[in-house]
């Protein structure tokens, strides 16, 4: 037969599928290539049997109809299997059993619930340019009208198709930028602190900057100004998105909103005369505005632009503390460093988004020079999302049809990850601007844990009252520390070096620290690990002892074959003493347990396909480290001359061990 035998309806048909399939090889609509390509085999299969069978049982035109009505069950049986896989949540493989240590709770000693809400009534309203041809909120909407800002000059990646398109979408391009933002304010007269948030990337089309009304409302009704920042127009979108390169202009935005509440506050016939306080402001920021946060904070001490000295700067307000939640690190360039401000950063576990802490390296870039009090915290919340923080993002890191692989049955609610982000953020927020001493509840969530829902809450805790004692950041001598001249000796570990962390995809945490790993030979010696100031440390009974620290992989420890360790972490507890000792030979021996239990190695796994977690998020657990304080009221030490680590409590283990700092406690 020849070929222009063959019907047009075929060649289109023939044609169609192989532009289809290439087209869907290319995009693979975000899919990870092996699922994406088993889903479209299991789809042509699925249809090819079904139409198929069904055509010839219609017609009638096969003597082995059975066949085809088995095709038929097969068929449906693929399709019914497929659409259950992808709606079902999935399953929690490393389920956590874990009861940590009790402690005093700061409610009975008299300190109220910083995530209750306060007794101010709330005026709401939104500002911005009035002319928003997207969002009526921020055109007929707005309460008060603001000039629009020329970016250019901190966005030059603006330009050609991809600015077209934006352009097209918003009605404005770089060079008028909107003052957008939404407002939650107390009610009454004077004048109030000024908190700003910002959202991170995300589809533009689907807004963000409503997400933190659960944040706006709470924090005014408890006297504090809130404003929600729009900077949708410069996220994400079906032409891509400016992969970082956006980040300074985030968090010049972030400086200009101030900038026009200053103008605000110092106009006397303006109707927010006075109103804000400029000279106690939190910048707060979730995914890249995690970021642009800290990038907010360091612009406002410089005179230029640092990409572009054209661009001239004169901020300089009165920025006393920055929240990162679920942050990015490194999308800017430049490592930002901070002097002299508070800081927090909040990360779940189950961030499919933003996979690691990479708040953790910013807590580190924070150091204090003067003699002002502040504090640096961490909170990493078990089985908390990326998304949950804005209740717009939800309950999926991502769109669809991705977000149907996600692992999604061991997350805690949205109720539950927003409770513990009030507490935190009321309890920092108080302590910036009210100077009320949370410490407690920053370096154990037990302080707090009738304020909280019940999950697993590790915290990072320091402040400018702490000064190091061990770092494992001054050289690669396993046998120096850090101050005074220390001196590190061991007797019968198993494992001893000091490296650099790394997240669950080898990239580096940017911190050094030590591993040390026991496990009782055949002698019954016991472990310790020492270490001896040359000169001793004056302390008294105003002083504790901070450790930071995290369990590590036991199954890293040599063992015969009746020993080996189960895959995955362990759940029995980890424990030892800690010995501390005087130049005069007094002594203090601390059990851990007794204190704060360090919790298990945490796993996760994102995906519901265990190989898929593996390929794309990298190891299922990263250290995650957690501070625990060691009160010295009691122990009659003067001159601390040794730190001793005596694994005595546990026959086996593997430690994390970083920083030891001494903080005098007010």
């Amino acid at each position: 037969m020849g070929i222009s035998k063959i019907p047009v309806a075929i060649f289109a048909l023939l044609f169609s599928t192989i532009v289809t399939l290439l087209t869907a090889r290319s995009i693979r609509f975000g899919l990870p290539t092996e699922v994406f390509f088993l889903g479209l085999l299991i789809f042509v299969v699925s249809v090819v049997l079904l139409f198929g069978s069904v055509a010839v049982l219609r017609s009638k035109s096969s003597s082995i109809q059975w066949m085809h009505s088995l095709f038929i069950f097969v068929s449906i049986s693929l399709t019914v299997f497929s659409v259950y896989f992808l709606v079902r949540e999935g399953d929690d493989p490393y389920q956590v059993e874990f009861t940590p240590t009790p402690t005093t709770l700061l409610s009975s000693q008299g300190y109220l619930n910083p995530g209750d809400d306060g007794t101010h009534d709330i005026t709401y309203f939104t500002y911005g340019s009035g002319t928003d041809q997207r969002r009526t909120e921020f055109n007929d909407g707005v309460r008060f009208k603001t000039p629009t800002l020329d970016a250019s000059r901190l966005l030059p990646e603006w330009k050609g198709s991809k600015a077209k398109w934006r352009e097209r979408f918003w009605g404005f391009g770089v060079k008028n930028f909107p003052l957008n933002g939404r407002v939650w304010m107390p009610q009454g007269d004077g004048t109030f602190p000024l908190f700003l948030i910002v959202h991170g990337n995300h589809g533009m089309e689907d807004y963000s900057d409503a997400g933190y009304e659960y944040i706006g409302k709470h924090l005014a009704s408890r006297g504090v100004i809130v404003v929600s920042v729009d900077e949708n127009f410069i996220n994400g979108t079906w032409s891509g998105d400016f992969r970082g390169r956006e980040m300074p202009t985030r968090g010049w935005l972030l400086l200009k909103h101030i900038e026009q509440w200053k103008a605000w506050t110092d106009d006397s016939s303006h109707e927010l005369y006075k109103k804000a306080d400029l000279n106690n402001i939190i910048l707060a920021g979730h995914s890249r505005g995690g970021e642009a946060a800290p990038i907010a904070a360091r612009f406002n001490k410089l005179a230029f632009f640092p990409d572009d000295a054209n661009e001239k700067f004169n901020f300089n307000f009165g920025i006393k503390g920055i929240i990162s939640i679920a942050p990015t690190d490194k999308r800017y360039e430049r490592r930002i460093k901070l002097e002299n401000i508070n800081y927090m950063s909040l990360q779940g576990s189950y961030d499919s988004d933003e996979a690691s802490f990479f708040g953790y390296r910013q807590f580190q870039r924070v150091t204090y020079t003067d003699s002002s009090y502040y504090l640096k915290a961490g909170v990493y919340i078990h089985g908390a999302n990326h998304g949950q923080f804005n209740t717009s993002w939800g309950k999926y890191d991502g769109g669809p049809p991705g977000k149907w692989l996600l692992n999604t049955a061991p997350m805690i609610t949205l109720e539950e990850q927003q409770q513990i982000a009030k507490v935190y953020i009321g309890a920092f927020v108080e302590s910036v601007f009210n100077q009320k001493d949370y410490s407690a509840l920053f370096t154990n969530a037990q302080a707090g844990a009738d304020w909280l829902p019940k999950a697993v809450v590790l915290n990072t805790f320091s402040d400018s009252r702490t000064s190091d004692l061990i770092t494992f950041e001054e050289d690669i001598d396993l046998t120096t520390g850090t101050k005074n001249g220390s001196i590190i000796s061991t007797t019968a570990l198993q494992k001893w070096r000091e490296e650099t962390l790394k997240f669950r995809d080898d990239d580096t945490q940017a911190n050094n620290a030590a591993i040390i790993g026991w496990k009782k030979d055949s002698i019954e010696r016991t472990a310790h690990y020492k270490i001896d100031f040359t000169s001793g440390i004056e302390i008294d009974s105003t002083h504790s002892l901070l450790i930071t620290m995290a369990r590590g992989d036991e199954n890293s420890l040599k063992s015969d074959d009746k020993d080996k360790s189960k895959e995955g972490h362990s759940t029995d507890d980890l424990n030892f003493e800690i010995h501390i000792t005087d130049s005069l030979g007094g002594k203090a021996i601390f059990e851990l347990n007794d204190i704060k239990k360090l919790s298990p190695r945490l796993q996760v796994q994102f995906v519901k396909l265990k190989g898929l977690n593996n390929e794309n998020f990298g190891n299922t657990w990263e250290p995650t480290l957690e501070t625990v304080e060691l009160p010295l009221r009691h122990s009659y030490i003067s001159k601390l001359k040794t730190i001793e680590f005596v694994f005595n409590k546990s026959e086996r283990g593997v430690l994390i061990l970083d920083n030891i700092g001494l903080r005098k406690i007010q």
